[in-house]
């Protein structure tokens, strides 16, 4: 009778275990994630993210949009691996090249025609027009872009391997700081009109 009673104890599920962690916002993020909010204030909405059916606002200088539901704004992903975002390209909008430190992302093309694709570290490039139903993915760390080259707008789901991706867009990180402009044009090999020129665009300075 003992053994079957053990058998019986094992195969329960464990009181502390601990399903989830959603994440306390009210702390600093950290390498780890955030800690876990108390369980006892966790409810369903902390599961529930319903961002990812509204339309970003394309009316920027990319003519696009991105509406994350990263860890900080879907608190219940934290610890758990994974994210998402939903991604708006209007005719001739774009994501430019771009990195996410910390995960890898999968796409998919829910509304019209995007073309994208990403670069090896041995400078390969990997690129496709995907259309409605077709998905492609973009390796950890690797620079990567998407466009749309259409008369009509594009819509795709992604999703990430983390809560917290990342994101160092290129050119704004060249041209969106206080960097020096000569400094810029020696390790880009633009001259200097060209970076004068971007900075302003971007918003940077020195």
């Amino acid at each position: 009778m003992l053994p079957i009673l053990f058998v019986l104890l094992f195969l329960l599920p464990s009181s502390h275990a601990a399903d989830f962690c959603v994440a306390d916002l009210t702390v600093h993020l950290t390498p780890s994630g955030y800690d876990c909010k108390k369980e006892s204030s966790v409810t369903t909405d902390d599961f529930v993210f319903s961002g990812l059916g509204v339309p970003g606002n394309t009316s920027n200088i990319i003519k696009a949009a991105v509406t994350p539901a990263f860890v900080v704004q879907f608190p219940g992903v934290n610890g758990l691996g994974i994210s998402a975002a939903r991604l708006d390209l209007a005719p001739g909008g774009v994501i430019p090249l771009h990195t996410h430190p910390a995960a890898s992302e999968f796409l998919v093309v829910t509304e019209g025609t995007i073309c994208a694709g990403f670069i090896s570290t041995a400078n390969k490039v990997y690129y496709q027009t995907l259309n409605t139903g077709d998905s492609m993915l973009f390796p950890q760390g690797l620079l990567h872009f998407q466009v749309n080259g259409c008369e009509t707008k594009a819509v795709a789901i992604v999703s990430f391997s983390s809560p917290s991706p990342g994101l160092q867009i290129t050119a704004f990180a060249l041209f969106a700081n206080n960097l020096p402009s000569a400094l810029v044009e020696t390790v880009t090999f633009l001259d200097d009109a060209e970076v004068k020129k971007l900075k302003k665009l971007l918003g940077g300075t020195g």
